[in-house]
């Protein structure tokens, strides 16, 4: 599957942390301005977004947020 396909089932299935992290990253903010506003570290960011983009097989951030925000989980 390419890089930019966009897994509905498995972006329903993001929790509410990861559903966060993403609105982070959709609202331009780094790992570490994304822990400061979840009062998480940057490097519990960085696992999130890892394991997101694994449930998701999207290797990038703009890939993950794009497919988040075609699914309608954040705004």
């Amino acid at each position: 599957m390419a890089s930019h396909d966009c897994r509905i089932g498995e972006a329903l299935a993001l929790s509410e942390r990861e559903r966060e992290i993403v609105q982070g990253l959709a609202d331009g903010l780094s790992n570490t301005e994304i822990g400061k506003n979840l009062n998480i570290s940057a490097l519990t960011v960085k696992s999130h977004l890892a394991r997101i983009g694994s449930k998701l097989h999207l290797g990038d951030r703009a890939a993950i947020v794009a497919c988040v925000l075609r699914v309608g989980l954040i705004d």
